[in-house]
Parts: structure tokens; sequence; C-alpha cells
């Protein structure tokens, strides 16, 4: 009975999606897990890492709007006044990694972000990252929607900051063993932190919006993503306007430097080395 229900829905909502002028838009949360358990070492007190995470909460969680029709869309960040003070503490650079408003079209196949990093306003136009989603029978309830899961092996670009870690689990002679988390290679980015080369990421998608749109880069699926799992990433929609009574534009950024996402990573790798230089030549004690 229930997938009566979900099939009888989704054939609605696919004469609403292919009406003239159709418009979605969703609203996600956006939750990143750090762990600071050895992080600082010994020298700094529980205290100190509490108040770190504290000052870092405006970083890790966010607010975003997907604005979509049948096959394009814009994701953004929701505008939002900034705390008092913020961003003028010693972890204000990783902001230089936050992405800006991305626009995907499915029928072209094309993706472009509108990306500052460092000052320098960026204009990164790719092809849209294929998934190999694994469909599953499992199902659950995401407000209103009836949602199934599908899981994909995600490839883990230079510039995703979100995936970086600390180095752990090392062999006698100091080299990297493979980390014991969702990803099975690993790219050093620095001293103390490196990379994931892939992790496992799960989606929950409903086809009552018969679209195959979601947050971030992700796409694909036989009905509008609504909860993401990347890595330590939770994206999750809190809220969806079918139809809007006020439409917005729907159009791809146009200002920045164009590059590649390939340009892209490495302009971010070579930035994140000389960053670790500077550590070094700071007078950063090495063991």
């Amino acid at each position: 009975m229930k997938y009566i229900l979900t099939i009888l829905i989704t054939l609605v909502f696919g004469s609403l999606t292919r009406a003239q002028g159709f418009q979605g838009v969703a609203y996600y949360q956006s939750k990143t897990s750090m762990d600071m358990g050895d992080f600082g070492g010994r020298q700094m007190s529980e205290e100190m890492k509490k108040r770190i995470a504290d000052n870092m909460k405006s970083m890790l969680e966010k607010t975003y709007i997907l604005t979509f029709n049948q096959s394009e869309s814009i994701f953004a960040e929701e505008e939002a006044l900034e705390a008092p003070g913020a961003g003028r503490n010693w972890m204000s650079w990783m902001n230089n990694y936050s992405a800006g408003p991305q626009y995907k079209n499915i029928s072209q196949g094309a993706l472009v972000q509108d990306q500052e990093f460092f000052g320098k306003q960026f204009l990164i136009n790719d092809s849209l990252q294929s998934f190999e989603w694994q469909m599953g029978t499992e199902t659950r309830q995401i407000g209103s929607y009836m949602c199934f899961k599908a899981t994909a092996v995600k490839k883990v670009a230079d510039s995703d900051w979100a995936s970086m870690r600390r180095r752990t689990n090392r062999d006698e002679d100091n080299s990297v063993k493979t980390i014991d988390t969702d990803s099975t290679k690993t790219t050093v980015v620095s001293e103390e932190l490196e990379m994931p080369k892939e992790v496992i990421v799960t989606a929950w998608y409903t086809p009552q919006i018969p679209v195959s749109h979601g947050p971030g880069e992700f796409w694909g699926l036989p009905g509008l993503i609504l909860e993401v799992q990347n890595d330590r990433t939770t994206i999750l929609c809190s809220k969806i306007v079918m139809n809007p009574e006020q439409k917005s534009k729907i159009e791809a950024p146009s200002k920045g430097q164009k590059v590649t996402r390939s340009e892209y990573d490495d302009i971010v790798k070579k930035k994140t080395e000389e960053m670790r230089d500077m550590y070094r030549g700071g007078g950063r004690r090495r063991n």
C-alpha cells in the first residue's frame, strides 16, 4: 500500500514538473563533524579545544538553498549576518575554502562553481561528476516525503577541506598507512593533514519530486535528494516550496577567472604548500 501511494503521488508531481515554468526551492541544513581528540597535543586543554570548536561552528554548520527546475539548479549558502568578532581568529583562513553559488545543468552535463579563494575570484567550469549509484530498497520518511536509499563511491577533490583529517596510523618508517574509514587511499596535503582519495556517500531521494537534482555536486537519482551523508558532512532538507509565487532566475555565475576543476585544485594545493612552508618558517618545532 505504501509503494502504491508513493507511485500515485509521483505521477501527480511528475505532471507538475513537466508543466511550463515549473520551479522548486529546497532548504538544507549542513553540518560537518570534526575530531578534536588529539588536536593541539597535550599543550591544549579541553576548555581550549571546546572554545575552538565553538568558534568553528559557523564554518561547520550552514544553511543552503537549492532552486531548481526540470534541468537546471543553483545551490547557494543562505546569507546571514556575521557575528561580532567572527573571522578574526587563527581558524579564519579555513573560510577561504568555502564555496560560492554552484550551478548545475543536467541536460548539458555542466557544472559552474563560483569560488573565492584567498581574495581572488574563480569560476570553475567542469562536467558533472558521474555517480554510480547503488539503488537500495530501504526507505525512510523525511518530513512528508517517502525517501529511498542509494549509495555511491565519490572521488574527493584536493580542495575539499571538509574531508581533511589528521594523519594517523604511521608505519615505523613514518609513512602514512591507509586510514581506517570509508576512504581507501590518502594524499598528504600538509605536515599534519591528509586527504582521502575516496569516500562512501549515502543519499536519500524522493520519487515524489521526480527531478534528478540534489544539494552540492550530488545529482542523478530518480527523485530530489533530501539528505546526503558525505564523509563527515550531513546535508538534510528542512523545507520544500513547490512552484513559489515569486520565481527566481536560475543562471550560471559569470564573474571570475575561468579555470577547470583540475587547474583550481592545483592552485589550492600550491597555496596549501606555501602555508605549510610559512608555518615551518614561523618557528614551529619539529620532532
